[in-house]
């Protein structure tokens, strides 16, 4: 954002208030002042920034450069990846500068990540599976750039200022130039959306000699660094209880821009460019011809018959524009007055505190760690650290805050000989009372999972062979059962020997083809699939190792925690002994050998019969005739080819 232009919009407005000759009308005061109504936005404009297209690239780096005011900011940071796009990627790299302490909530589902940080500056909220590369200290932006080069083609590059939520595409850009080179106030279009913390100043005024209730919102958009049509969503939510406010939505942007309106009342609007309803998609309006400064746009609410001036709002170009009214007509409502919570000097995030608070369970042993850096950075003095049982104090070292206790001691409750639960006590320097959390964590040595083969969907008797061609039904079973323990399979695979690649059948808790079903739950909570085994393999494999890996998340915990269990199928080939189906080749040659061979004795046999019973008058006479030296005989040579047998494989022998 603009640091520049703010200040002077605001210095614009309060001069409006002056009202001169050239004012909205004689004896109308307007007296600006911060109001209550809470404007926010999303934009892809940034301050410094690039874009760039490398189609053949198989790692696509992409940095961001983050400046925060305060410490121990709080981000939201979410990849997406198109499924066209991830075939040709095989690893995105996502580097992150920041100047100050801050704590990153991270969301890349199926996405091959690596994520480059400063460890002493990031702290990577929960236990996200991403691999991680800690960046070199003490880099410019250049050298960051030199470096990250170093890794791959940079695809995208920005600059941010209090960023609260990134959304971050790691698609190519096909229409973008081959090389990433900064530019100022660059707008990212689709690869980069992103929110501030810091809200937009809004303000507002009484129209004095205006009579009636009726109030306007004014929201003024200055045009971006690229001119291309854009809707921009406007979501408007006014607190009116029981009616619908007499309000008028003023709407000012650069001509290339539209807009969607979303309001949960009925407000009348009056914009630049073409306008539409959330409720009536499909239906433009056309808009009208409005002034593009402050004063004009306020005579524009003058001349509306607006008595109020609920909200002026000047924001960069967004995608999304959302405000919150709480006047609804009724009035002005000012800001409120900030109520200080913590006394001066003494401003520890406690909630923030308490987010740290992540336990371990290992070896009979629940453990905590809280590094003093992340505690001094917010602002937090800790005196003690105990679990419920005061004697279990936390071990004080130069870095960190550790606190450990067995699961025998130190107040903890067991439940299920699974479910270790405690409470954890911290003493602030800042709080008279202690603060407390509720810790939970889970004895996976305790849990056992059986994967049991059956071979109908009715799960009646478990098998441990199943045949090629033949559907198999899975069923996941835990034990002990916890009722507050919530499973999904996360992952399942099929590994058929070491010469054969693995066959993935569930991958992120969905199905990875159309021969694998996840089903519903038994009545007794186990986790069950099926899958179709089809093709040939030569030489046939007569076991595979199947292998599912659960998550497992406390009702009460927000992480999850995961669990391997295995089993072993017995493969074999349809026609074995035991199968439904015709023999298989051996089986064939040797019945064909061997009715060949009862055939010919047989044959000779009633040769031999015939020849000593029939009259002797007709007897011819016996004629000696050589025998053949050998015998002609034939042989097949058979060509057999191999393929992987996979679910709904259509491969056969070649």
């Amino acid at each position: 954002m603009d640091r520049g232009v703010l200040p002077r919009a605001v210095a614009l407005l309060l001069a409006v208030c002056s009202l001169g000759p050239t004012g909205l009308a004689e004896g109308v005061h307007c007296d600006l002042q911060p109001v209550d109504p809470k404007v926010t936005y999303t934009t892809s404009q940034v301050p410094e920034g690039c874009v760039a297209h490398v189609p053949n690239a198989t790692v696509g780096v992409h940095i961001l450069f983050l400046e925060f005011s305060e410490e121990a900011s709080a981000l939201e940071l979410t990849l997406q990846m198109s499924k066209q796009n991830s075939s040709r990627l095989e690893e995105a790299l996502v580097i992150l500068s920041v100047n100050k302490n801050i704590e990153l909530k991270l969301q890349a589902p199926e996405i091959p990540l690596r994520l480059a940080y400063d460890s002493k500056l990031v702290f990577l909220q929960g236990t996200p599976r991403v691999m991680t590369t800690e960046l070199p200290p003490s880099t410019t932006k250049s050298q960051l750039l030199t470096w990250a080069s170093t890794k791959g083609p940079i695809a995208s590059a920005a600059e941010l200022d209090n960023p609260q939520s990134i959304l971050l595409s790691l698609d190519q850009a096909p229409r973008s130039p081959s090389a990433c080179i900064l530019e100022p106030h660059k707008d990212m279009g689709h690869t980069l959306e992103w929110r501030s913390h810091t809200q937009a100043p809004v303000l507002g005024c009484r129209l004095e000699g205006v009579t009636g209730h009726k109030e306007a919102h004014i929201v003024r958009v200055r045009p971006g660094s690229e001119a291309w049509p854009r809707t921009v969503t406007v979501e408007v939510e006014l607190s009116c209880a029981s009616r619908d406010p007499e309000a008028v939505l003023i709407l000012q942007g650069p001509p290339y821009v539209s807009w969607l309106i979303d309001a949960n009342h009925n407000v009348k609007a009056r914009t630049t460019g073409e306008y539409s309803f959330k409720i009536f998609p499909g239906s433009n309006i056309q808009g009208v011809n409005l002034p593009d400064t402050a004063q004009g746009l306020l005579e524009e609410a003058w001349k509306l018959n607006a008595s109020v001036i609920a909200s002026f709002v000047e924001l960069p170009l967004a995608n999304v524009i959302s405000l919150q009214g709480r006047s609804c007509g009724a009035g002005l409502q000012p800001s409120p007055t900030p109520v200080q919570i913590t006394a001066p000097g003494e401003g520890c995030n406690q909630d923030l505190l308490l987010s740290l608070i992540q336990p371990r369970c290992s070896d009979d042993v629940m453990t905590l760690v809280l590094r003093k850096e992340l505690i001094s950075t917010l602002g937090c003095t800790v005196t003690s650290l105990t679990f419920w049982d005061p004697s279990c104090q936390a071990e004080d070292t130069d870095d960190e805050f550790v606190l450990r206790g067995t699961y025998s001691s130190c107040g903890m409750k067991v439940a299920e000989n699974v479910v270790i639960s405690n409470e954890v006590v911290i003493n602030l320097l800042s709080s008279s009372s202690p603060q407390r959390k509720k810790v939970q964590c889970l004895n996976l040595d305790s849990l056992s999972f059986q994967l049991g083969l059956y071979l109908s969907p009715h799960f009646l008797q478990a098998s441990n062979t199943i045949e090629l061609g033949q559907q198999g039904f899975m069923q996941v079973s835990m034990s002990p059962s916890i009722p507050e323990l919530m499973t999904q399979l996360d992952s399942c695979q099929l590994n058929l020997g070491p010469d054969v690649e693995i066959v993935d059948l569930i991958q992120n808790q969905e199905a990875k083809s159309s021969c694998v079903s996840l089903l519903s739950p038994s009545p007794g909570g186990d986790m069950r699939f099926s899958f179709l085994l089809r093709g040939y393999l030569v030489p046939m494999p007569t076991a595979g190792i199947l292998s599912c890996t659960i998550a497992l998340r406390l009702k009460t915990w927000s992480l999850d925690v995961h669990k391997t269990a295995s089993t072993r199928l017995n493969i074999v080939s349809p026609g074995l002994p035991g199968c439904r189906k015709g023999l298989v080749l051996p089986a064939v040659l040797g019945i064909t050998f061997g009715a060949f061979l009862i055939g010919a004795l047989l044959t000779a046999a009633l040769w031999y019969i015939y020849s000593h019973t029939r009259h002797p008058g007709k007897r011819e006479p016996v004629v000696a005739v050589a025998a053949p030296a050998s015998s002609e005989s034939s042989s097949t040579n058979h060509s057999i080819g191999s393929t992987q047998s996979t679910p709904c494989s259509t491969s056969s022998m070649a």
